[in-house]
């Protein structure tokens, strides 16, 4: 009897009608003959809610402990009240099930609670459960630290967990979402986005981290570490309605016939921080980005070229919108120090990103890229690069026009 682990998201669950056409498509695979572990998110909308909660409440007074545990204990609940529900649905329709919350499965996390690693997750109790023929729910986005405290693990927890738990049963891993795949590029921009069959790990991680909210990034890291097979499909069909459905995420060597580019990201996520007039010395770099490091600033694309005064440089990086003003504090701070001449920052700009495993066996991809951008008038201002990624900052006004031209130059619509 294979196992099948099956994720559903807080849309999929975001009330009793939607938890019982997950249960009907959970006794579907029981059906089909699959010892079956699902993972919940809370229902749509109570995790922020919870939140909202725990910034009433306040932070702790000076001198004590922050309250990030029990931060933590008031937003895991969220995925209880899922869970319990979706056991007792299952109960309902005649499916021996029972809930599991991550200290009881055990998922172990680290202790850095909001935002905790998964250590480990000792298999023998889940499938003593799954061989018994039980239905396991249980609660997404939640560990238990060594010393015993609730711990959740940040933003996408859930699909992490699904994953995490899906490598220690030696499962494949269904992730159901509102949509019913990935798709070449957000099908809101461009009507003729097509759903992919297939896609690598790679290529859905560099999707993951350039702003397609299909998957999160940390969920397909662990897949592709642990090889777990991982399907996204929509929850929002009855079993059997839409045969066929989904994209496979895998191996590259899985995938016979490899496009050249196998999809278009954005992300309006974007700030561009401008300094003029650096020192052109060694050591300068590392200050700046030492110190944005230091106050946990995620810095994206760095371009340094020659200023017109000799041994002097300018610099263009991106950042989060949400980091950019205390970024530009951080380096203003820094004025005297580093001796630059000026800093100014731009968030009115959008990052575009063609992703394809087949770069690496093609030339030319750069070329087509920015000769569809040229020819819409679409001017570059910084560029970065990896072996299965390019991308390019452009003017925001302009996103959805440069999504559109990539994806036919590509040959996307054909597909």
């Amino acid at each position: 009897m294979s196992r099948l682990v099956m994720k559903f998201g807080g849309t999929s669950v975001a009330d009793l009608e939607r938890i019982r056409r997950v249960a009907r498509l959970v006794a579907a695979e029981v059906k089909a003959g699959h010892q079956v572990a699902v993972v919940v998110s809370a229902m749509a909308g109570k995790t922020n809610e919870l939140v909202a909660w725990t910034d009433g409440a306040g932070a702790a007074a000076p001198g004590l402990t922050p309250s990030d545990d029990e931060y933590d204990v008031v937003v895991a609940s969220g995925e209880q009240v899922t869970a319990g529900l979706l056991a007792m649905t299952l109960r309902n329709m005649g499916l021996p099930a029972r809930s599991w919350l991550g200290w009881q499965v055990p998922i172990i996390a680290d202790d850095a609670h909001g935002k905790a690693r998964i250590d480990d997750i000792p298999p023998e109790k889940l499938a003593a459960a799954l061989d018994a023929g039980e239905v396991a729910v249980i609660a997404g986005f939640q560990g238990v630290t060594r010393d015993g405290r609730i711990a959740t693990l940040g933003r996408g927890g859930s699909d992490t967990s699904a994953v995490a738990v899906a490598a220690a049963l030696g499962a494949a891993c269904d992730i159901y979402t509102d949509v019913d795949g990935v798709y070449t590029t957000d099908p809101r921009i461009e009507s003729k986005a097509k759903k992919l069959a297939k896609i690598s790990y790679e290529e859905m991680l560099e999707m993951a981290s350039l702003g397609a909210k299909v998957l999160q990034t940390r969920s397909v890291e662990l897949a592709m570490a642990y090889h777990v097979p991982v399907r996204v499909l929509s929850s929002f069909v009855e079993p059997g309605e839409a045969p066929g459905q989904g994209t496979i995420v895998c191996d590259e060597e899985e995938i016979v016939e490899k496009r050249i580019v196998s999809g278009v990201a954005y992300s309006r996520d974007e700030a561009k921080i401008s300094l003029f007039g650096l020192p052109d010395h060694p050591g300068v770099s590392s200050s700046i980005f030492g110190a944005l490091a230091d106050a946990n600033v995620n810095v994206d694309m760095i371009v340094q070229s020659h200023a017109r005064m000799a041994e002097t440089a300018n610099m263009e990086f991106t950042v989060g919108k949400r980091d950019a003003q205390r970024a530009v504090e951080i380096v203003r701070s820094m004025k005297d120090k580093v001796g630059f001449e000026d800093v100014a920052v731009n968030e009115d700009v959008a990052k575009v990103s063609v992703i394809g495993v087949g770069m690496r066996s093609h030339a030319g991809v750069a070329k087509s890229m920015f000769q569809a951008l040229a020819d819409k008038g679409v001017n570059i201002q910084v560029i970065s690069t990896s072996e299965i990624k390019i991308s390019v900052l452009i003017d925001a006004a302009y996103t959805e026009l440069a999504v559109r031209a990539l994806h036919a130059a590509y040959g996307l619509d054909q597909l």
